[in-house]
């Protein structure tokens, strides 16, 4: 997962460098929900409510 936030955080910057915000927006949006699932999954793990197999 943490793979996928960095792609998409080089993804916005780079797309906000050329000045296409539109993608640069999705980009951001897409790699802040996955900033937040995987806390939400850390948060989980941490208090033993979720395990993983």
């Amino acid at each position: 997962m943490l793979e996928w936030i960095l792609i998409l955080l080089a993804i916005a910057a780079i797309a906000a460098m050329f000045g296409f915000g539109r993608l640069s927006g999705v980009a951001l949006s897409g790699a802040k929900l996955l900033v937040i699932l995987a806390l939400v999954i850390f948060l989980l793990m941490a208090l033993g409510v979720f395990t993983l197999a």
